[in-house]
């Protein structure tokens, strides 16, 4: 039901109080619908409810209150075994597959888990073991079993466990409530307001909290298809695009965007069937903006969030977008921007410093952890760790991370703002700037680009010389075949900077 929203755009708040009533509310009223697809197969929205109820039945001895890790990638038997594991009564943990195995073990043992769910057996513990074509093999025997009845959670018990980056290097454990989980549901179709029928394409892994909005939850809203591609690989995703008739395109961070673009075939696709275009996980150059733009004819509406609070800010299309922003805040958040050394005094419009939040669908804490929780949880506010800066019309800018700061001869220097000059040049398709210890300088620039057609390091020297004060302009400029990326499709800044100590 529409409720008011910010600077009158229409916010709709859901009938439901838990991500499982929504799942089953999505499944009553569309079950001939198609819920998801594979590699291995089709999945309508009744089948998957009727599945759903068997491996809950299955699970529920084991999990029943007690902790669950999903050790998947981003498939049909994520989605339907992260529903059974809410309506069995389980604590589902999202592991990501792409941690290196030390630290999946570490994590194991921090969690650990009655029951771990994952494609093949691992180690010594109990193991669920699950695939896409397995569980499709089950739904011909099940179309005549009775309707489910509704699962029995409540909107204070846990609806996911993600996982995020803390001051020790180690991911916390951050539980999301069922009622914390619809709020954010809530505020992301205020961001990008959604149609019955909606085919999604979600590319970020379901583990993190941009891929688990943008395909495991959201999409069940009005009873969304999800398409789940094999890998991320940005020619499989063009084709997908378009033979596949995406109409919300959960394309994540600028590098995914970029990727797309360099696609050998992107200069002669037409997108008739895609809407929304979705953008976050990182500061979106102006640049890439203009380019996606300029090439289809969509507008990339840029969000802004973190595990524990998300969405924090939306470019939309009635509250207004300002390119290069992350937008203005999401109904009933507060967002503010405050001294960065003791976090407390608030600064003007216009001025820069730390970004601080709190909403109704922020974290509480992270899970047995009173240090960690201190440090990002204070007064009821969570510190983000951003730089950023509200300007009079109440958008919200990023400029970097607290920890990505340059400190170059006694001037901050802020990465993005090389990145986004190296960006307009015509021959750069990627840019990504980290510092670099230096005896004399304290840091220096160091910047890593990948070429969209002939260029060299001396040309675009003189192009930054050019555009930008002379303390800002990186130290070093290397052109790479490619840049790393993280496991959620960020340009990967940490083994950039390895790459520049090196």
């Amino acid at each position: 039901m529409p409720a008011d929203g910010h600077l009158g755009a229409p916010f709709w708040t859901c009938d439901c109080n838990t991500v499982t009533a929504l799942f089953e509310r999505a499944a009553a009223a569309s079950p001939d619908s198609i819920y998801c697809k594979s590699t291995a197969g089709t999945l309508r929205y009744g089948e998957a409810a009727r599945l759903v109820a068997l491996l809950a039945e299955e699970l529920s001895p084991q999990v029943r209150n007690r902790s669950v890790a999903l050790l998947l990638p981003n498939s049909l038997s994520f989605l339907l075994t992260y529903q059974a594991v809410l309506r069995a009564g389980g604590k589902p943990h999202l592991l990501n597959r792409g941690l290196p195995e030390a630290s999946l073990q570490k994590l194991l043992a921090d969690v650990a888990p009655a029951l771990l769910i994952a494609p093949e057996e691992h180690g010594s513990i109990a193991t669920f073991v699950v695939n896409d074509e397995a569980l499709l093999a089950q739904v011909a025997d099940l179309r005549d079993d009775p309707w489910p009845a509704p699962a029995g959670a409540g909107p204070e018990d846990v609806a996911a466990i993600l996982f995020s980056g803390g001051t020790t290097g180690l991911p916390k454990r951050v539980p999301h409530s069922h009622r914390a989980m619809m709020a954010a549901i809530e505020r992301m179709e205020w961001g990008w307001p959604t149609r019955a029928g909606e085919v999604w394409l979600p590319v970020a892994p379901f583990t993190h909290v941009y891929g688990f909005l943008m395909g495991v939850v959201n999409p069940l809203f009005r009873s969304g298809t999800v398409v789940i591609p094999e890998r991320f690989q940005p020619d499989l995703i063009l084709h997908m695009l378009v033979s596949e008739k995406v109409t919300v395109f959960g394309g994540g961070p600028p590098a995914i965007y970029q990727g797309i673009m360099a696609a050998k075939d992107f200069a002669g696709t037409r997108f008739p069937d895609l809407r929304i275009c979705p953008g976050g996980g990182a500061p979106f150059p102006v640049e890439v903006h203009r380019r996606w733009k300029e090439a289809t004819g969509l507008t990339i509406h840029e969000g802004y969030g973190m595990t524990e609070i998300a969405p924090i800010a939306v470019n939309t299309e009635l509250a207004g977008t300002k390119p290069g922003a992350a937008g203005r805040p999401v109904p009933d958040t507060e967002v503010e921007i405050v001294d960065l050394d003791s976090g407390q005094k608030v600064l003007p419009p216009g001025v820069a410093g730390e970004v601080r939040v709190r909403g109704p669908h922020m974290m509480a804490g992270y899970a047995d952890d009173r240090k960690e929780t201190a440090i990002i949880l204070r007064d009821g506010w969570v510190y983000t760790g951003d730089i950023g800066v509200i300007d009079m019309d109440g958008f919200l800018t990023l400029t970097d991370r607290k920890k990505d700061v340059i400190f170059y001869k006694g001037f901050n220097v802020f990465p993005r703002e090389i990145e986004e000059v190296l960006l307009t040049h015509p021959a750069v398709a990627q840019a990504c700037v980290v510092g670099r210890p230096d005896g004399r300088a304290g840091e220096i620039a160091v910047a890593y680009v990948t070429a969209a057609g002939r260029c060299d390091e001396q040309a675009l020297l003189a192009h930054c010389q050019e555009n930008l004060v002379a303390y800002k302009v990186p130290g070093i400029i290397r052109i790479e075949a490619a840049l790393p990326l993280t496991a959620a499709g960020k340009l990967d800044r940490m083994a950039l900077r390895a790459r520049a100590k090196e």
